[in-house]
């Protein structure tokens, strides 16, 4: 592989499982992400979402931290406007203390919720135009100089966990640069802006004490499977789910429903959503992602799965790391 390759892990709850069970997963696919040669593994804020367990985000980067040794493990990301700047800067900074050297804090300023579950998180509406200013006054309490007189981060202060912006529009490649942090574009679920996004980011980047020159990372879907038929077959299945849990409201399709949806309008969302999907054989998913990344000038590309069977998921993984040749840290 000429990039590096690393882990979002949607903390899925399939069919048939409990929460447990998918936080068991969660630790199993990092134990074996270690040992393949995996960069990071990343877990995003999500609320009120029935097939989706990360929503307490840094108790689970904990939890898999605590399960395992050697991997980078972080937010991708935390959706800093839900959320007291100082608070985060405690959390992270208590697990970069626990685990040094180990912590990733990826931010993000949409919601990861609906309305409704805005308010009932106490989310102001406006918090969202706040975003970056509470970026810097997150960095200032991990650094050694908080902006805020008189309050300090304690874990946190002197920690330096390192921030990544996350977005999927022009927002976040242009605070990125500004700020001189690395930046890592959602094209693995929103896929139209991203190469006028990342022209941005490298035209306009800064050096920052946090980094020399801009640090791209790219979402991508994959699924890599034995054979092809199979991994078009767990591509069909994927995009099924997501018509039940994007456009269901609560209603479970049949395949047979959920294949017209996906052939009308409505449907055609989902589609675009999934434009960037490296599915296939090993070799071919190899193919396609070291093309996609010489093509986006990415620095680190980051592979999500919405396989449901386990032990698929697992194994689009392993076969990944198998034909990308990368070495366990």
């Amino acid at each position: 592989m000429s990039v590096p390759l690393s882990i979002l892990d949607l903390a899925h709850v399939g069919e048939g499982e409990s929460v447990r069970d998918s936080f068991g997963a969660s630790v199993t696919l990092a134990q074996h992400a270690e040992n393949w040669g995996y960069r990071r593994i990343w877990y995003a804020e999500h609320h009120n979402m029935k097939s989706i367990a990360s929503s307490a985000t840094s108790v689970l980067i904990g939890h898999v931290a605590a399960h395992t040794e050697r991997i980078r493990l972080g937010s991708g990301g935390i959706m800093l406007p839900n959320h007291a700047p100082l608070t985060i800067a405690e959390q992270f900074g208590t697990l970069a203390t626990l685990h040094p050297g180990r912590i990733d804090l990826g931010l993000g300023r949409a919601p990861g919720s609906d309305q409704v579950t805005m308010r009932a998180m106490r989310r102001d509406p406006e918090s969202a135009d706040r975003f970056p200013q509470d970026v810097q006054e997150l960095q200032g309490y991990l650094s050694t100089e908080s902006l805020i007189p008189g309050v300090n981060a304690t874990p946190g202060a002197g920690t330096e966990v390192p921030l990544y912006i996350l977005g999927s529009s022009l927002f976040g490649a242009q605070l990125a640069a500004a700020l001189g942090l690395p930046y890592a574009f959602a094209s693995h679920f929103a896929p139209d802006a991203l190469e006028q996004a990342v022209a941005i980011y490298r035209r306009d980047f800064r050096p920052s004490a946090q980094l020399a020159e801009p640090h791209l990372i790219v979402g991508v879907n994959v699924i890599a499977a034995d054979s092809l038929a199979d991994a078009q077959a767990q591509f069909l299945r994927t995009k099924r789910s997501r018509v039940s849990l994007l456009l269901g409201r609560g209603r479970t399709f049949t395949d047979e429903e959920a294949d017209m949806v996906l052939e009308a309008p409505a449907g055609q969302q989902i589609a675009k959503m999934t434009k960037y999907s490296a599915v296939g054989t090993p070799d071919m998913v190899k193919d396609y992602l070291d093309r996609f990344a010489e093509r986006t000038g990415a620095d680190e590309l980051i592979v999500a799965s919405g396989v449901s069977d386990r032990a698929s998921w697992l194994r689009s993984f392993e076969l990944l790391a198998q034909v990308s040749n990368l070495v366990a840290a």
